[in-house]
């Protein structure tokens, strides 16, 4: 019987494959002798270009995942630092990549076409080029998961966020626009995928990027509230980047934020975000599996003692203690003192200056919203 593999399953494969390096599959000894070179002549353009053409080629064309992974790194491995092969390694990488990209669509059965897309997606991650942005922005549409977390992982790739911050203030245009194709995956991505686009917008260098961390809590929280969510430990990578942002909320780099978002909004993301977390570890207890009341007890505990406690300035330590002696009385009563009840704010909302929105009746919400109960099966 044929098992359906599931996303992470195939999205670790295709990492492990991505790290095996140990045997060259396409002959590298004119190219390494161009790499030795200071100075390039014409010929070598040539070399470079000849050498790209040919290791594209070998990765559409090739079967076996371990001779693609050999390919990968081979060219991966060659990309240079000098600025003249650099230059040349770019554009003959952009035509040929492309190219390849297009004898893809042509292979059958279609999982072929897939892997190889996926593949090429690998090496673009791996060339960590600005200048093949464009190839996998054409990829965020795609229809498989695992093509769009590759897409997104090219363009979230901490070297690539370090050159869009560093045109940023000249040119926020690529950095904006990037922005804005991801703010369109945020509803229907998975977690893996939804991590990836948290990490770039919080350290991209454009106002679009306060917005598109906010959306993103936003899409979690709805998750959550609908008992559809899934991977909560993620959400302690989520919750830190969140706190991270409330210092500097204020300001963006060029200047004020736009009046929707700042302090005040991202820290009512964290506070309702984190009071989720706790209300699915309370409310769940007899439908969710021990590995996910586990995952939830380390969000609990990791975002108290570490950001909680930066944020109210002192150690805080109850949810480990109340989970040490199984206490959901403790945890409930924690929550409220935090994040606030129907009676009275709570620390970090009074401390931070922010509330939950408002009532029919016009009064500020003193207590974040109140997770559903879970369906019953």
């Amino acid at each position: 019987m044929k098992v359906k593999l599931t996303f992470f399953a195939v999205l670790m494969a295709f990492f492990v494959l991505a790290t095996d390096s140990s045997v060259m599959a396409v002959d590298t000894r004119a190219i390494d002798e161009v790499l030795k070179k200071t100075v390039l002549e014409t010929q070598d353009f040539k070399v470079i270009d000849d050498f790209l053409a040919e290791a594209v080629q070998e990765l559409v064309r090739e079967r076996d995942f371990t001779t693609i992974a050999r390919n990968r790194s081979v060219i991966i491995s060659r990309k240079g630092e000098r600025p003249q092969y650099v230059q040349q390694f770019s554009q003959s990488a952009l035509r040929h990549v492309q190219a390849g990209f297009g004898k893809a669509q042509e292979l059958r059965p279609e999982q072929r076409t897939t892997n190889v897309i996926i593949n090429l997606l690998i090496v673009i991650d791996g060339l960590e080029d600005l200048g093949l942005a464009d190839l996998a922005l054409a990829k965020l549409t795609d229809g498989n998961a695992v093509v769009r977390y590759w897409a997104v992982h090219c363009l979230t790739n901490p070297a690539i966020v370090q050159q869009l911050n560093a045109g940023a203030a000249s040119n926020p245009g690529p950095a904006t626009g990037i922005a804005g194709q991801l703010k369109n995956l945020v509803d229907n991505s998975n977690s893996e995928t939804l991590a990836l686009i948290a990490k770039f917008a919080a350290t991209i260098n454009v106002p679009q990027g306060e917005g598109l961390l906010l959306q993103v809590a936003d899409t979690r929280i709805k998750r959550y509230a609908d008992w559809t969510v899934k991977h909560e430990l993620s959400d302690i990578a989520l919750l830190k980047l969140l706190e991270s942002k409330l210092p500097l909320s204020s300001e963006g780099p060029g200047g004020a934020v736009p009046a929707s978002l700042g302090k005040p909004a991202v820290a009512q993301r964290f506070a309702q975000l984190y009071s989720y977390a706790i209300q699915r570890y309370l409310k769940g207890q007899d439908v969710l599996s021990d590995n996910q009341k586990g995952h939830l007890a380390s969000v609990l505990v990791e975002v108290q003692e570490k950001c909680v406690s930066r944020l109210l300035g002192g150690q805080q330590t109850t949810f480990r203690r109340a989970i040490e002696r199984d206490s959901l009385t403790a945890i409930s009563d924690e929550h409220n003192r935090l994040l606030g009840d129907g009676a009275a704010a709570g620390q970090l909302p009074s401390k931070l200056g922010f509330d939950y929105g408002t009532d029919g009746a016009g009064a500020k919400r003193t207590a974040p919203a109140p997770l559903p109960d879970p369906v019953k099966k």
